[in-house]
């Protein structure tokens, strides 16, 4: 993942020592998700979401008004969002619009997530995507050469950040075989609620259900989702197989590419950010028509 050191991090030497013990190596293998507490102190936690700070301020939502939301996937068709596998963009909370296409409430309360390259763009992310421990973590998670393609800075603003339905993160970063895993520092406290993850246990041992698929490059690329197996995805709540995650601030969930999860709408009063890093293997074969062009 690059050779960059983290001793510029803030606060960066009460944090944990890098290598996993036999014990979450096999919890991670028979469940598909770990939690690892202590990953980052309360500084970095504080640096980082003040650097997202940063970068909204510098955004003008005038210039663009393109929503997120897992629930109808119109994004998918959204040229800003296919462009942003190398890009900072900045997309909205449905909640955040007023009928008439306005914000009805400031921008900082009205973003959704920035993404998709701050692992390259921006310098404090850079540097935890780049910190030595992910490397160690993600070696001992079975891959031979860490390579992070996406990244995200999750806001789930009070009171409107909304639903990630139940998905497979390898449904959007496809490589044969199946080697992403999704690292989700939480930086600040995470659970239900205020829109904090669930994972079911085990899922990661059932197949992928289907990708999204680019196709049509040049002055009009598009995406579809294609059925890879008509299993469907366990539902949340209804389906008992999820758990709730409780995640304090500076905790990293590490997320097997096949483990169902999601996140529940933030109905709380309170914020509940997390930077998502998107990580597969190098050795694994790259598909092509994945909806992302990383740098």
């Amino acid at each position: 993942m690059g050779d960059c050191s983290s001793d510029g991090l803030p606060g960066g030497g009460d944090r944990m020592t890098a290598a996993l013990n036999a014990d979450q190596i096999t919890a991670f293998e028979r469940d598909g998700f770990l939690v690892i507490n202590d990953f980052a102190d309360l500084d970095t936690c504080a640096a980082l979401r003040d650097a997202a700070g940063q970068l909204v301020d510098a955004f003008d939502p005038a210039e663009v008004r393109s929503v997120f939301s897992t629930q109808s996937h119109s994004y998918a068709a959204d040229r800003y969002f296919l462009d942003s596998g190398d890009a900072i963009r900045f997309f909205l909370e449905e909640g955040a619009m007023a009928s008439d296409g306005a914000l009805d409430r400031p921008k900082h309360l009205a973003i959704n997530k920035i993404g998709h390259a701050l692992h390259t763009r921006a310098p404090l992310f850079r540097d935890i995507a780049n910190d030595p421990r992910l490397t160690t973590i993600l070696q001992q998670l079975g891959q031979a050469e860490p390579w992070p393609v996406q990244s995200m800075l999750i806001f789930k603003q009070p009171g409107i950040g909304g639903a990630v339905v139940p998905h497979q993160d390898a449904t959007f970063l496809h490589t044969q075989p199946v080697s992403v895993i999704g690292l989700w520092l939480a930086l600040e406290d995470a659970g239900p609620d205020n829109g904090g993850l669930f994972v079911a246990p085990g899922g990661h041992r059932g197949p992928l259900r289907q990708r999204m698929v680019r196709e049509g490059d040049g002055a009009e690329p598009r995406t579809r989702f294609a059925t890879v197996d008509e299993t469907p995805l366990p539902s949340y709540p209804n389906d008992a197989v999820y758990v709730d995650i409780a995640a304090p601030a500076g905790s990293l969930v590490a997320l097997h590419g096949l483990v169902p999860h999601g996140s529940t709408t933030n109905r709380a009063d309170v914020s509940r950010q997390a930077f998502m890093l998107h990580v597969v293997d190098r050795a694994a074969q790259w598909s092509d028509d994945n909806w992302i062009r990383p740098a």
